[in-house]
């Protein structure tokens, strides 16, 4: 049996953030149509119209490596978003929804930003530079949202779900 190398793993953990990102992209629009906060609808929209581009640079990293774009299943992303489910399905209507609908979407965040930056490493670590710089550009964006997801959270949302609704 072969010995798997550092580009064994970058191809099958790419192979794994393509599958997330493209789960994301398809969870994003029913987390906006839950959130009831107008500027994290809006936040959600705008992380959609992102992950569309961060695909795109996915498939050139792959073009980078000469291999065909391809998913494979990450139970870890899946397992995420079905928590982002159960939160939408408990607490739908409640104070407390958009709070938890903002945390699981900085759970995905915070698995986008580990995977990004261990393959922007890698690639570098492999003489990817053009790959590596796609990578950080992903990378990046993934920061600004998470960051712009906590100050949402810090000066609306989360008081929000603190309030009682009258009976």
């Amino acid at each position: 049996m072969a010995q798997k190398t550092l580009d064994d793993l970058f191809y099958e953990t790419l192979k794994d953030i393509y599958y997330a990102e493209r789960k994301i992209l398809k969870t994003l629009p029913k987390m906006a149509r839950g959130a009831q906060d107008p500027k994290l609808k809006a936040a959600f929209e705008k992380h959609k119209e992102e992950t569309e581009g961060q695909i795109e640079r996915l498939q050139q990293v792959f073009e980078i490596i000469g291999k065909r774009p391809r998913a494979k299943t990450c139970p870890a992303i899946d397992g995420i978003i079905e928590e982002g489910e159960e939160i939408m399905e408990d607490f739908k209507g409640a104070p407390a929804l958009d709070a938890g609908l903002l945390a699981a979407a900085q759970a995905v965040e915070h698995y986008e930003i580990s995977r990004y930056g261990t393959l922007s490493a890698w690639a570098k670590q492999l003489g990817l530079k053009d790959a590596a710089k796609l990578l950080d550009e992903t990378l990046a964006e993934e920061s600004k949202t998470d960051d712009a997801l906590s100050k949402l959270a810090e000066t609306a949302v989360n008081a929000a779900a603190g309030e009682k609704k009258a009976a």
